[in-house]
């Protein structure tokens, strides 16, 4: 194991299943309108110990109203949280057993939902329901085997539109969705691990044929610690290859908070208390748009002293960065940002209102610093305390909490890590009792595994390895089955999975997009020679962006030829070049075929092309 990368790491995966809704019969499906609107605020309650969850705290701190869109077919009273709970989705608990069977989990025997508190607005009830419903179970990746902690089946959140500063406004048709939620244990050592983990599972939850598919079906969470480090959860990856980047790149802000962390410690550094000071005054001249715009706001500069601080805010060619951590601290109380003495003069403000504040605010100390904040006078105060609860957090290392991911593959800090007083029980869902004769029936009638399914398209398809580890991996077994079932074409039909998906996915296509359905409609249209297989990634191409298979051929002109018409064009091609025909022989097939195809555009298949150009070329030379 590389030093480097000193971790553990475990994963929570939580897949949307192809079901109704948890709760409800409405429609398990995303709308691309909503109607109508409902306005609520959200409060933390104490559990039954009397405590307040620290992280449904921090959300209800931010002083957040809520919108809420409904959606025909996809929203009713549950949504609304303006009816009972409806019986548990049958389907939905059968898909959660055969999973954990194929695990080889322990299921519990009667199925408890419980509430989860969630304050930011994506649950109109200030709870997600969740239930645990397996544990102890475990997957091989690559000879080792990870643990799970537990299989626990829930609804899936409100999806957010919008926000403001004050306002977020959700769309209930995703609320509800059931959702299979898979803990592993910590085993998980490095970052490309992590990846593999996470796709094994994928692959096995995929292969119960009762998921969904596509981009946000599917997320994950990951929990990561380094020696001497805390525990941070971020939350909501949507990609699994980017899995590595955040592991690797929160390794690497952990260590970077250690090192701060002894650096505080060598110096003597101490616990900053809340004191701030009114420097407006000095600021009231500056041309900095942020102090401009706060000030022209009636707003005011406040700073706070941070004495021993100085050089880790944004020291050391910028490899200490405190100064961003408490930034994104004090953004959570809706001010744009913080300043700090590590980084001015910059933005804006130059050296002589830094010589001017540090004066002002008695800064005479080798490592003296200090943190402004320029925003109407609560906000200021509110961003700078958080900013200066940080600071504090970095005498101790790292703070456990939990983190969002970021489209480069880092992170910004969102809440703390919520504690177990979150959990209460859900009284409006009776419970679901588990008998062994169900279990037994759901042992004797598993899904086929992934291993299982590669060999059989080996066998019965004659495809390599490779291509039936990708073709499952891809979860694109049953429609590759069914279209060389039908059509005879399991190589056409493998290269198509395998290398022109995988082309246009790089372009930043979802081709999951494209329906089986649709599929296998175009190989039907290629069987009866509608388009040669040469236009397959240009017909795919429009196909992901939502043209139906025929109206794609017509947009791009891909109506096959016959024989003649393609023989005219051929004929007048190798015409234009009969010098070049002449000297070369037959040896000008290669060379033509370019302008031949390009020419037919995809019109005609390749090898029939080449037989046309090939008669064309005797004429010539004979």
């Amino acid at each position: 194991m590389s030093e480097e990368y000193e971790m553990m790491c475990g994963i929570e995966i939580h897949q949307q299943l192809d079901t109704k809704k948890l709760f409800c019969s409405c429609e398990s499906c995303l709308c691309e309108e909503g109607e109508g609107s409902y306005y609520r605020r959200l409060r933390p309650t104490t559990s039954e110990m009397g405590e307040i969850d620290p992280a449904a705290l921090a959300q209800f701190q931010r002083h957040m109203g809520y919108r809420y869109q409904c959606s025909p077919g996809t929203t009713c009273l549950v949504e609304l949280d303006e009816e009972p709970p409806h019986d548990v989705n049958a389907d939905a608990m059968e898909t959660t057993l055969v999973f954990s069977t194929m695990l080889g989990a322990s299921i519990i025997d009667e199925v408890e939902f419980m509430r989860k508190i969630v304050v930011d607005g994506s649950n109109t009830s200030g709870f997600q329901r969740t239930s645990l419903v397996a544990t102890d179970g475990s997957v091989d990746v690559n000879g080792k085997k990870i643990g799970i902690l537990s299989v626990c089946l829930e609804e899936d959140a409100a999806r957010k539109m919008e926000a403001t500063a004050s306002e977020i406004t959700y769309r209930l048709d995703r609320l509800g969705i059931p959702l299979i939620e898979v803990a592993t244990a910590p085993d998980m050592r490095t970052p490309e691990e992590v990846m593999e983990v996470a796709s094994r599972i994928g692959t096995l939850l995929r292969a119960t044929k009762r998921v969904k598919r596509g981009i946000g079906t599917i997320r994950e969470d990951l929990n990561i610690s380094i020696p001497g480090g805390a525990r941070i959860e971020i939350k909501g990856v949507q990609e699994l290859r980017m899995l590595p980047d955040f592991v690797r790149n929160e390794v690497n802000r952990q260590k970077m908070l250690l090192r701060i962390k002894e650096i505080l410690t060598k110096r003597g550094t101490k616990a900053v208390g809340f004191d701030t000071v009114d420097v407006t005054d000095i600021f009231k001249t500056s041309e900095s748009k942020v102090i401009k715009g706060a000030l022209g706001d009636k707003g005011k500069v406040i700073a706070v002293r941070l004495p021993g601080f100085a050089g880790v805010m944004n020291g050391d060619n910028k490899t200490l960065r405190l100064g961003s951590e408490m930034a994104q601290y004090a953004r959570t109380k809706g001010v744009k940002g913080i300043f700090h003495s590590d980084e001015l003069p910059n933005y804006g403000i130059e050296q002589s209102y830094v010589d001017d504040l540090r004066k002002f605010l008695g800064m005479t100390g080798e490592f003296d610093a200090f943190v402004i904040c320029a925003a109407k006078e609560k906000k200021a105060m509110e961003a700078l305390e958080m900013a200066v609860g940080r600071a504090n957090q970095a005498l101790i290392g790292v703070p456990e909490e939990t983190r969002d991911p970021l489209q480069d593959g880092t992170t910004k800090y969102s809440r703390p890590l919520p504690g177990a007083a979150r959990m209460y029980p859900e009284t409006d869902v009776p419970p679901t009792i588990i008998t062994a004769e169900r279990l037994a029936r759901i042992a004797k009638n598993l899904p086929e595994f992934p291993e299982e399914t590669e060999k059989r398209l080996m066998a019965q398809y004659k495809i390599n390895s490779q291509q039936a580890h990708q073709i499952v991996k891809q979860s694109q077994d049953e429609i590759f089955a069914k279209i060389s079932d039908e059509y005879g074409m399991a190589s056409v039909a493998a290269t198509m999975f395998l290398n022109t998906f995988t082309e246009l996915e790089h372009e930043g296509l979802d081709m999951t997009a494209v329906k089986d359905k649709q599929l296998f409609r175009m190989f039907s249209l290629l069987k009866e020679d509608r388009f040669s297989k040469e236009a397959l990634p240009a017909l795919l191409r429009e196909m992901a962006v939502g043209t139906d298979v025929e109206k794609a051929i017509k947009k791009l002109g891909l109506e096959a030829v016959d024989a003649d018409e393609a023989s005219a064009v051929i004929a007048k091609i190798v015409k234009e070049r009969e010098d070049f025909v002449r000297s070369k022989g037959m040896a000008a097939i290669g060379p033509l075929m370019g302008p031949v195809m390009g020419a037919l555009r995809g019109k005609i298949d390749g090898q029939k092309a080449n037989e046309l150009l090939s008669e064309e070329i005797r004429k010539i030379i004979n």
